[in-house]
C-alpha cells in the first residue's frame, strides 16, 4: 500500500490556502477530464488521481487528518509495516475511523458508477472510501451525496449519466441550467435503497466567467475591425459559433450585451440569462510598406 503525495499529484505546497488547491485541482481536472480524452487510459486514472486528492485536500478535516497521517504511514510502511508502538496506535484510530453509522462503504459508491471510482488502497485505509457523506436528519439516514463534474455546455442543455445500482443500470437526467451546488435526487440508487444526491460542479471553461445565468467571454478583433466595423466570431455556451456585428469606431474593452444567449434558468429553461462579450483590440506588430503608407496618410487627414 503506498504512501500517496496528494499536494505533489496537484502540483501545490503544503502551506497552499482552499483557493489555490481549487484552481489547480480545477485546471489540471479539465486537462484530463474523461470527455477530453476519450478512450485513454492514462487521462483517466490520472483524472481518477487528481480526483481523489482534491477530495481530501478540499476538506478542511480530511486535510489535517492526512497532514497529520501522512508521513507516519510512510515511516510505518519503510519499516516493513510495523512501526514502533509509541508511533502511532493504528488499530486505535481504525477502532474511531469505525464508529457510527454514517460512513459509506466506498464499494458500494464505485459500483454504482460501474466500479470506475479508482481510489487507492492508501485513501481507504485513511478516509474508508470516497467523498460521498450520508445526509440524515434526527440520526436517520436519508440520503447519501456524491459530486459529479459536468461541462459548461452539459449545464447549458442537459446531460444523462449512467449509473449502476444493486444489479442494474439508472439514466439519470441532469437538467439544463443547473449550477454548481445543484442537487440532482435519484430515489433509491444509494446504499440500501437510500436516496443518492449528485452535488454538481461545472468546470470552468477557459475565457468564460460564469454569474448566475449570465455568461462573460472576450472577442478578439484587430485594430482595422474595431476601426471602420465588421464581424467577430463568438462561440455560444452550446458550442455554436455566432457573428457578432462590430460597429465601426468601436473601443478597446467595450463590452456589447446578446440578450437570451446566457444559461437557461433551472425552473423555466425557455428562460436565458445574457451573454456579455468584451472586445479586446489587437494591434498588429508587423505591417506591410503599403499598410504603413495608408496609414500614415490616413494620419494627416483631420477627423
Amino acid at each position: 500500500m503506498d504512501y500517496k503525495d496528494y499536494y505533489k499529484i496537484l502540483g501545490v505546497a503544503r502551506g497552499m490556502d482552499a483557493d489555490e488547491i481549487r484552481k489547480a485541482y480545477r485546471k489540471l481536472a479539465m486537462k484530463y477530464h474523461p470527455d477530453k480524452n476519450p478512450g485513454d487510459k492514462p487521462a483517466e486514472d490520472r483524472f481518477k488521481e487528481i480526483n481523489e486528492a482534491y477530495q481530501v485536500l478540499s476538506d478542511d478535516k480530511k486535510r489535517a487528518q492526512y497532514d497529520r497521517l501522512g508521513n507516519a504511514y510512510a515511516d510505518w510502511n519503510t519499516r516493513g509495516g510495523g512501526g514502533r508502538g509509541a508511533d502511532f496506535n493504528w488499530d486505535e484510530w481504525a477502532a474511531n475511523s469505525n464508529r457510527g453509522g454514517g460512513r459509506v462503504d466506498p464499494r458500494d459508491i464505485e459500483n454504482m458508477f460501474g466500479g470506475s471510482g479508482g481510489f487507492s488502497d492508501f485513501f481507504r485505509s485513511m478516509f474508508g472510501g470516497s467523498n460521498a457523506g450520508a445526509s440524515s436528519s434526527a440520526g436517520q439516514p436519508q440520503g447519501y451525496q456524491q459530486a459529479l463534474q459536468i461541462s459548461l455546455e452539459e449545464a447549458y442543455l442537459g446531460a444523462t449519466r449512467h449509473l449502476q445500482s444493486e444489479h442494474k443500470k439508472i439514466n439519470v437526467r441532469i437538467p439544463a441550467g443547473v449550477k454548481t451546488g445543484s442537487k440532482v435526487r435519484v430515489a433509491g440508487a444509494g446504499p440500501n435503497g437510500i436516496d443518492l444526491y449528485l452535488v454538481i460542479e461545472i468546470l470552468e471553461q477557459d475565457g468564460v466567467t460564469l454569474d448566475g445565468e449570465n455568461l462573460h467571454v472576450t472577442a478578439n478583433v484587430d485594430v482595422f475591425t474595431a476601426i471602420i466595423g465588421g464581424d467577430a466570431d463568438v462561440k455560444t455556451p452550446d458550442g455554436k459559433v455566432i457573428k457578432l456585428n462590430i460597429p465601426a469606431g468601436t473601443q478597446p474593452e467595450q463590452v456589447f450585451r446578446l440578450a437570451g444567449r446566457g444559461m437557461p434558468h433551472l425552473k423555466d429553461i425557455k428562460k436565458k440569462g445574457d451573454l456579455y462579450v468584451r472586445v479586446k483590440v489587437q494591434v498588429p506588430r508587423y505591417l506591410s510598406d503599403k499598410q504603413k503608407e495608408l496609414l500614415e496618410e490616413a494620419s494627416r487627414i483631420k477627423f
